[in-house]
Parts: C-alpha cells; structure tokens; sequence
C-alpha cells in the first residue's frame, strides 16, 4: 500500500496529527495486532492532542506574557507568605470561570509578575484567552490610539480577553484621561471578564494613589469585592536568582 498520497492528502486538509499518526503506525508492524477501532482512535487522539496544541500556542503567543513562567516552577518558601491551598485552587482557573478577579501585591523583586504569567500560562492550557499589558505602558498606548483612529479597537480587544493582567499599577500617576480610559476598562469587564493586577502598593494605598477620590472609587469598586488577594513577601527574586558576585564577576 503507498501511504504517500494519504499523507499528503491529511496534510492538504491540515489534519497534520492524523498524517503523523498514520505514518506511525504503518512503520510499525505490531500495530496490526489491533482492531481497526483501536487503531483509528489513536490516529484520531493524535489530530485532537496536535489541534489543542496549536491552539495553546496561539493563546500563549497572544497573551504576549512578559516572563515565561509556570506554576510547577513557583518556589513557595515560607517567607514569600503564599497560601498554598489558595494557589491550588487559583491553578484551577475557576476563578476566572466565574468572572473574579486577582490583585498580586508585594516589594519590588518580590516575584508579582513572574506569578502573574505563570497563572496566566495555566489559563492558556486550559484554553482561556490572556492578555498581559504593563498599566504605564497601556495607558501611552491609548493615547497614541485615540489620535490615529484605533481607540475602539485596542479598548474592545481589551473588554474581549477573558483575562487581562494589568502589571505595575500604581508605579506612575494618571491623568484623568487615563483614569476616564482605565474606568471604561474595567466597566467594560465588570462581571463578564476576570482582571489580574499586580502593585508595588498595598491595596488599602490604591484609593489614594489613584488620586481622584470619585473615580477611586468607581474604580476600585468594581475590583476589589469580588477579587482574590495575594501579598507576597521575602527578598527579592532578582538578588537571590543572581548569578554575579559582590566583584562583579559571574
């Protein structure tokens, strides 16, 4: 039997498991000692698992996660005070299933957007759209969309996302443009999607930091009732991941 021309036809319809699988078996003589069922479901399982894989890969490559990060990597020492029985039921993603929210505080180098990727990788896998944006970097961003006619777009991609990670909140102060542009995000989201925030600031600082006592509060309040909190603690990641000496040298 010339298995050439099925190949390249699975490939043409890009059912590419499916080749990979019937190429497999047909190398392998001890494959005919299977049912044609039990054969088939193998071929079959191998064009799901290759179709599920793509697809993660373009929920991990649209995310755009600024660390690479995963959760079975995490390290849980006691004095980065995390809540172990929080974080399993967090690696679940029910919490974004059921609309809540994330609020990730602690010391710079404490390891809050290193843990915010990593919870947004596990929402990849279990087939959950993610979006990470630096809060400064956004805010610039749709200033410069609301001068070249792509506003609506970049705030109804933002309203999509069934995650959206907002890293460093608070590091800079906003304008009330930007309090205006961050209000309209977060209405947009509140109860149809799940935001994760990360903050240098505690968040009893927020209401102040936003500095505008009115739109502090709309704010907040559509973040902070139904949000999970995580404080993390310890020294720095970044000086204890370090590889350079008190010299200078590696």
């Amino acid at each position: 039997m010339l298995i050439h021309p099925t190949i390249d036809k699975l490939n043409s319809m890009r059912l590419t498991g499916m080749a990979k699988g019937f190429r497999a078996q047909m190398e392998n003589p001890e494959i005919h000692n299977l049912p044609f069922e039990d054969r088939m479901a193998l071929i079959v399982d191998m064009e799901f698992m290759a179709r599920e894989k793509r697809q993660f890969d373009a929920r991990l490559k649209n995310a755009k996660l600024r660390q690479n990060a995963v959760l079975e990597d995490l390290d849980t020492r006691a004095d980065r005070c995390i809540d172990r029985a929080l974080l399993a039921s967090l690696s679940t993603c029910q919490w974004v299933k059921k609309r809540h929210n994330l609020l990730i505080t602690g010391a710079t180098g404490a390891g809050k957007t290193w843990l915010s990727c990593a919870l947004s990788h596990s929402a990849c896998r279990q087939g959950i759209t993610a979006v990470y944006h630096r809060l400064p970097t956004l805010m610039q961003d749709l200033e410069l969309a609301r001068h070249d006619g792509r506003y609506r777009k970049v705030m109804r991609s933002l309203a999509k996302a069934e995650l959206l990670i907002l890293d460093d909140w608070g590091i800079a102060p906003l304008s009330s443009e930007q309090l205006r542009d961050l209000l309209e995000i977060i209405d947009e989201r509140y109860h149809k999607s799940s935001t994760l925030i990360t903050s240098q600031l505690p968040v009893a600082n927020w209401h102040e930091a936003l500095n505008d006592p009115t739109m502090a509060d709309a704010i907040l309040d559509r973040l902070l009732h139904n949000a999970y909190k995580i404080d993390l603690g310890g020294d720095s990641m970044r000086k204890l991941l370090s590889k350079i000496d008190a010299t200078g040298n590696l």
